[in-house]
């Protein structure tokens, strides 16, 4: 009779990428999350081109002029749009994190909604900004 009462024990798997982006759905405390590791890789790949790219534009004036015509490229222009979000979004998200560090409050699951909110928003409204001075508007 014991064992009938018996629940069968639950069985946990890792899930993978694809089931987390289709079927999965993150809350969007858990999207910032790996938007922040995301951009943060990023900004760690790309850390030699933009290097490059700085020492190219300080080395003299011919040299700037050469990194302006180089920054003309539009394909350029988008793969620094990108890597502009990149740092805007992990630095607001990691300004989100210690925020949370400093202050126990934040922790919370509305408070976690909030602020990710917060962090999308203000990321998004400077990567626009980022994105007009890039293009030419201002």
């Amino acid at each position: 009779m014991a064992e009938a009462a018996k629940k069968p024990r639950p069985e946990y798997r890792n899930i993978g990428i694809g089931q987390i982006l289709t079927a999965y759905r993150l809350p969007l405390a858990g999207r910032v999350s790996i938007g922040h590791r995301v951009s943060g890789a990023l900004l760690f790949l790309f850390l030699p081109f933009l290097l490059f790219l700085f020492d190219q534009s300080l080395t003299s004036e011919l040299s700037f002029e050469v990194f302006k015509g180089f920054l003309s490229n539009i394909i350029v222009k988008l793969v620094v749009l990108v890597l502009g979000w990149a740092f805007l979004f992990h630095f607001c998200a990691g300004v989100r994190h210690l925020c949370m560090d400093f202050s126990h409050d934040l922790v919370s699951k509305e408070k976690g909604k909030t602020t990710s909110l917060v962090v999308v928003i203000v990321s998004t409204i400077l990567t626009i900004a980022l994105a007009a001075k890039l293009f030419g508007a201002f």
